[in-house]
């Protein structure tokens, strides 16, 4: 398997995502920031985050898997959220937990980082995902 991921023993437990992952291929992947829009530009969910962050993780798919590559390979994910306060992490978690089956993410995730920002690419992005995989 090119990428483990884990927790150890010591780590805040539990957490969504694991804490570790360890690569051992060659080939790198990087999916620019992918947000809630359709191929055609067409916004997704406009206004809720729930709905942002599922669709937002199916783009992050759909160029993982135009790589060869899919989210089992994923070394780590960003997360840029708009306005971010702690009380949206359940509808946060809920988009992840909705779309995770349908595109074959584990849970919990690979490492992950949630970062707040003031702006994304226009006023109705409310999410932005970036993935970085590894295959042989």
């Amino acid at each position: 398997m090119t990428v483990q991921h884990f927790t150890p023993a010591g780590m805040l437990q539990p957490t969504p995502y694991h804490h570790v992952a360890v690569g051992t291929g060659t080939r790198h992947v990087h999916v620019s920031g992918q947000i809630a829009r359709q191929a055609d530009g067409t916004p997704v969910a406009p206004g809720d985050l729930t709905g942002q962050v599922a669709q937002a993780l199916r783009n992050t798919s759909v160029g993982l898997t135009g790589a060869g590559a899919s989210l089992a390979d994923v070394l780590r994910l960003t997360f840029y959220v708009t306005g971010w306060s702690p009380e949206k992490i359940a509808d946060f978690t809920a988009g992840v937990e909705s779309v995770a089956d349908e595109i074959g993410l584990r849970l919990p995730m690979p490492p992950a980082s949630l970062i707040g920002v003031e702006y994304l690419f226009e006023p109705d992005v409310l999410v932005e995902v970036e993935a970085t995989a590894l295959l042989d």
